[in-house]
């Protein structure tokens, strides 16, 4: 059972996270593990992930995992942000910090075939890189300069990257979303797309600086291809801005790494749109296809330092 300061139940104040004391609980890699938690009285807003394509069981009244025979279905992650493992020495975590393209859109639940998923695996089977975790920081919808679904990524970067325990590596998937929403509400001029340019280029110059002063080694991952999604109707305006933001990504110096899932992605005869194999069909988000790419395109020679 999880205590907080020895006591059995806490009150989380609002906005704050809460850390329960340690469980002397052996996990593996990979393992999965349940957690129970009863609330005496349901809050009047919800905390969870409705992306998480994980199932949770509700059930009223105080239970144990045990007694859950009757309990309800339903795929969303309610109240837990996280489990931190003591790990060995010259461990490490990897942050993830992206979108619904990392969150998994696409997956079914319970299933774990997000490309961050897949990339967990790999690097369990290469002894050099065993002793390195992966945390699945994607929201759906997110973006890096305005909210969206959840804080953007600027925002949220103290909390969900320097925060977290052991993380030593930082990849940057997001801003698929900052150049789609450019025009939800109509087009816009040419000066307003550069402008939008230069603001994400100086969001990722600031989560770089931040990261590297924390001695965290960032990895910069194009933006893929999403022209023909019907979400963002995007035109030839929003492939070249894409396209600047991926040479500004590759550019020396930019990030510590590069992860050239565009060159993975695309189409070669229609480089503005995803491969037809690797698209989930609303050629926005890959397929399951897709996200096996993506996490194969992730040299792991990056995480053997």
């Amino acid at each position: 059972m999880a205590t907080f300061d020895g006591r059995e139940a806490v009150t989380v104040p609002a906005g704050a996270d809460y850390l329960s004391d340690p469980i002397p609980f052996p996990v593996q890699p990979l393992e999965r593990i349940a957690v129970t938690v009863h609330l005496p009285k349901a809050p009047s807003r919800q905390t969870s992930h409705p992306g998480s394509r994980t199932t949770s069981w509700l059930l009223p009244g105080r239970h144990l995992a045990a007694d859950l025979i009757a309990a309800q279905p339903v795929v969303h992650w309610y109240q837990l942000a996280g489990v931190d493992v003591p790990a060995a020495p010259k461990s490490a975590a990897i942050v993830i910090l992206g979108d619904s393209i990392t969150d998994g859109y696409g997956v079914g639940p319970d299933r774990d075939e997000r490309w961050p998923d897949i990339l967990a695996e790999r690097l369990q089977v290469d002894p050099r890189t065993r002793r390195v975790s992966v945390l699945n920081h994607g929201i759906g919808g997110n973006r890096l300069l305005r909210d969206e679904l959840g804080p953007n990524a600027l925002a949220r970067f103290d909390r969900d990257v320097l925060s977290q325990a052991g993380v030593r590596h930082l990849i940057v998937l997001i801003g698929v979303n900052d150049l789609g929403t450019l025009t939800r509400d109509g087009p816009v001029p040419p000066e307003a797309h550069r402008q939008l340019v230069a603001e994400m280029i100086g969001g990722y110059r600031q989560i770089v600086a931040r990261a590297r002063a924390k001695g965290i080694r960032v990895i910069g991952g194009t933006i893929l291809p999403f022209a023909g999604a019907a979400v963002y109707s995007p035109t030839a305006l929003h492939e070249a801005d894409r396209q600047a933001l991926n040479a500004f990504i590759r550019s020396p110096g930019a990030f510590d790494a590069v992860i050239d899932f565009d060159a993975v992605m695309r189409d070669p005869l229609r480089p503005d749109r995803l491969r037809p194999d690797l698209d989930s069909g609303d050629h926005l988000h890959p397929s399951i296809a897709g996200y096996r790419a993506m996490a194969r395109a992730v040299p792991l020679s990056l995480f053997r330092r």
